[in-house]
């Protein structure tokens, strides 16, 4: 089989390199960094499968341009996208699918008045985000309301976020240890990817600092056995396909539910359309069997395969360019990244990187590597993955020391039914 993976990130590197142990693989645009680059679009690819990976394409509807020409793709079109382009469609949506979710409002330019005082109707923390796509960082939360009342004007006005923003939501505040779940879709009904993982976004240790796109990640999450996955499924993901299929859209891919798992019982958080990044890189190479037939299989609309994943924990920590993430510096030399290659254990998964007229690989980003331990408990994988960052560097690298560090255990489920 030959697939051609969509996207230029470490999500990508991560399906590329897992891909190739089973099937001919061409990514497209790829970097320097990953083995099976072109530079030749994917509507010019004759693949017997396209895996897109990130958002943009997506809600520009790529794959509907390939399932047109007659291709089969792993990725949902625009209509089932919206999931991600518009918080505010999402919201709507799993309200009328009954999904438990953090009570909102949506307000449009000119509503800061609103805005303002829907605010002083909520307690803090106060949560403003996006309507549109902003890589992860159109997110505010803070305990203070003149600070909200200030992100969300500049957000409606197009100083912060451009067309992006002038639609936001605003959400009451939901606190509890967060949780990735994925599942694969075909169309007609959902499987469950039978892992968790928990993602780190915010740019400094102790989840100080602006948030990113996703600043380290482990899998799985201590505590949650395989029956309180398949609950959360009942609770949100399986009500929201048929949902989608109340409205006659037709979602092949995968549904990355995010919760938080508050005291009065989990609460869906967001979707996204795509694998996230970078819980992807520490789940699609614990995947046992085949995985480019299971992805034909959704692509097709006829998913029988169930998928299966190593009990392995794996840890990844992003390494990321000085100045990240508002102005990241690129074109520094990146050192050292063979050497962590021969730790046992170790992936590293390249994010963000081009090679200068030596050959060298340097920075081209503001993520740039994901540096991955994998071992049978989560206290080792971490231990591994730390090992092989303290082998890499260059001027200005940035990145968290406590990824994994403290793990949450007690995960409350009261509310799983």
């Amino acid at each position: 089989m030959k697939v051609c993976v969509v996207g230029s990130g470490g999500r990508e590197h991560a399906f590329a390199k897992t891909l190739s142990t089973e099937a001919e693989v061409v990514i497209t645009p790829g970097s320097a960094g990953i083995e099976g680059s072109t530079p030749e679009p994917a509507t010019a690819i004759d693949a017997d499968l396209y895996v897109i990976g990130p958002e943009v394409p997506l809600v520009n509807g790529l794959a509907d341009e390939l399932r047109a020409s007659g291709h089969y793709v792993f990725g949902p079109g625009s209509d089932g996208a919206l999931l991600e382009a518009s918080k505010a469609w999402m919201k709507d949506l799993v309200h009328a699918a009954g999904v438990p979710t953090a009570g909102y409002a949506s307000f449009g330019e000119n509503q800061i008045e609103e805005v303002a005082g829907f605010l002083l109707t909520l307690e803090p923390p106060y949560v403003v985000k996006t309507d549109g796509l902003a890589a992860g960082k159109g997110v505010l939360v803070t305990d203070d309301y003149e600070e909200a009342v200030s992100d969300a004007r500049n957000k409606l006005s197009g100083v912060s976020f451009g067309d992006a923003g002038r639609r936001i939501v605003i959400e009451e505040g939901l606190v509890g240890p967060e949780l990735s779940l994925f599942a694969l879709c075909d169309g007609q009904q959902a499987v469950l990817i039978p892992t968790s993982a928990q993602d780190h976004k915010r740019l400094r240790d102790d989840d100080c600092g602006p948030n990113t796109g996703g600043m380290g990640c482990y899998s799985p999450m201590p505590g949650m056995s395989s029956a309180d996955l398949d609950e959360l499924m009942d609770l949100a993901v399986h009500p929201t396909v048929e949902e989608l299929k109340k409205r006659g859209i037709d979602y092949r891919g995968v549904l990355f539910a995010g919760f938080m798992m508050t005291k009065d019982g989990p609460k869906l958080l967001e979707y996204n359309v795509r694998f996230g990044d970078p819980e992807a890189q520490v789940i699609l190479p614990r995947f046992e069997g085949n995985l480019s037939e299971t992805l034909l299989e959704v692509a097709k609309g006829n998913l029988t395969t169930q998928p299966i994943v190593s009990a392995d924990a794996m840890v990844t920590v992003v390494l990321a360019s000085e100045g990240y993430p508002t102005s990241p510096r690129t074109g520094d030399v990146i050192h050292g990244m063979d050497d962590a290659k021969t730790i046992e254990g170790v992936t590293v998964f390249c994010a963000g990187v081009d090679s200068n007229i030596q050959g060298e690989l340097v920075t081209n980003g503001g993520r740039v590597l994901n540096v991955c331990g994998r071992a049978p408990t989560l206290g080792a994988a971490r231990e591994i993955a730390y090992k092989a960052v303290d082998a890499i560097s260059w001027p200005g690298m940035q990145h968290r020391t406590d990824i994994g560090a403290s793990i949450e255990t007690s995960i409350n489920r009261e509310g799983i039914k």
